[in-house]
């Protein structure tokens, strides 16, 4: 058994490096651009005119360094060659956006948006495996080259951990179908032109089969976002949606009819090896601040890193860094092996433990640092704001617990039949 990354991967990553120093953090200095990364980021990046949406000259400056990071050949690093990409692998995603948010706050990685020079363009990954012919043709590119995009209508205002029992629905007339429902931490919609909407189309609830997603224009008639939720940590660009007799036409459907959550858990069970390998790098850099500030911080006459007080916690937090890194391995391993569905236990263990993670060495880092790491002029309290949300969205840790324990005592099967919720 080997545990070395393949020399290849290891490279790629000092060519990552040189291409941030080189390109990425010249423009994350210029025009006082560092305004969105500094104390000043929460106010610099929200339009508070317009009611709390990411403010444009923000939204500006992450396309400009993924345009670059794209002429450079690493936002689609991901994908297959056919779509301009690298054939990425799992594993070699999982250990880069563990790298990114590792190297800490910047352009090059801000995970408040999944934003990174090495692109999560789950839209694309998701066409490349489900869309049609004729939708691959109308949307590959503009996918790759970001002109345009689709938000996610999965979670509701009733029903949020549990998909199977949303509301929303569908019925067929003629050569149209028309949807009728409400959507919540409707996720981008106040720039995508599509929203990817899930319905059920047949079937009872809780029924895994029977919802279908469709591609929905956000200029529909009938299509209406209802407010921007203020979250803990700002700008906001989740929305609570509505729709209302909204008529798309059968090609409108995207993954098959009735198969919509076969798409879902693509999607999240790809996301989330991504996120938990995000959160691992995010806690890793906490960790290695709060080592070095103990090393030079000097009350009463000594060293805080003679303290046990200050070790001992920090070490338990290296521990569970060192063992999770070995499990995210792991998992990202045996999904390029054995296919996304074939780790679904796995990667609920790291996502979970990822998150919680990181939320408590962002919090360490913040005892450790005292007043200044409690204030906006360290990144600290940044970190824990971001990453508590994952503790709650795409499936709260008490799902994931549920899910392992579902496959440890035998209510689940570990690869999901098509079309079929785990």
């Amino acid at each position: 058994m080997d545990f070395e990354l393949p020399e290849e991967l290891v490279a790629y990553l000092s060519e990552l490096d040189e291409f941030i120093e080189r390109e990425i953090k010249p423009l994350e200095d210029e025009n006082d651009n560092i305004r969105f990364f500094d104390h000043r980021r929460e106010d610099s990046r929200t339009d508070w005119e317009r009611g709390g949406l990411p403010n444009r000259d923000w939204e500006l400056l992450l396309h400009e360094a993924r345009r670059r990071a794209d002429r450079a050949g690493h936002y689609r690093y991901p994908f297959p060659a056919e779509y301009g990409g690298k054939d990425g692998t799992n594993l070699g995603m999982a250990v880069i956006r563990e790298h990114l948010a590792h190297k800490g706050l910047g352009l090059h990685c801000d995970l408040q948006n999944e934003h990174a020079i090495v692109g999560n363009n789950v839209g694309l990954l998701l066409m490349a495996n489900y869309g049609t012919e004729a939708q691959k043709k109308e949307w590959v590119d503009d996918l790759a080259e970001g002109r345009r995009g689709f938000a996610f209508g999965i979670t509701e205002p009733e029903h949020g951990s549990d998909a199977t029992f949303m509301e929303t629905h569908a019925e067929r007339d003629g050569d149209e179908w028309v949807i009728n429902g409400e959507k919540t931490w409707n996720t981008g919609i106040h720039a995508a032109q599509y929203d990817l909407i899930f319905a059920r189309t047949s079937g009872q609830p809780g029924d895994g089969r029977g919802i279908t997603a469709f591609l929905v224009p956000t200029d529909s008639p009938g299509f209406k976002v209802e407010e921007f939720l203020w979250t803990f940590n700002m700008p906001t660009d989740h929305a609570h949606i509505s729709l209302t007799n909204v008529r798309v036409p059968n090609e409108a459907i995207f993954g098959g009819e009735g198969r919509g959550l076969q798409v879902v858990q693509h999607f999240f069970n790809e996301n989330r090896i991504r996120q938990a390998a995000s959160s691992l790098g995010a806690a890793q850099y906490c960790i290695d601040r709060s080592v070095d500030y103990a090393k030079e911080r000097k009350p009463f006459g000594k060293a805080l890193a003679e303290n046990q007080g200050i070790q001992f916690p920090l070490v338990e937090l290296q521990t569970q860094c060192e063992m999770l890194r070995a499990l995210i391995h792991k998992t990202a391993w045996g999904m390029d092996r054995y296919g996304p569905f074939s780790q679904s236990e796995r990667v609920s263990m790291c996502n979970y433990w990822s998150n919680r993670l990181c939320c408590e060495a962002a919090d360490r880092a913040m005892q450790v640092h005292g007043g200044i790491g409690y204030s906006r002029h360290m990144p600290f309290e940044h970190i824990y704001r971001h990453h508590r949300r994952y503790r709650i969205t795409e499936g709260s840790e008490e799902i994931q617990m549920r899910r392992v324990a579902g496959y440890m005592f035998g209510f689940m099967r570990q690869a999901a039949p098509k079309g079929v919720s785990e």
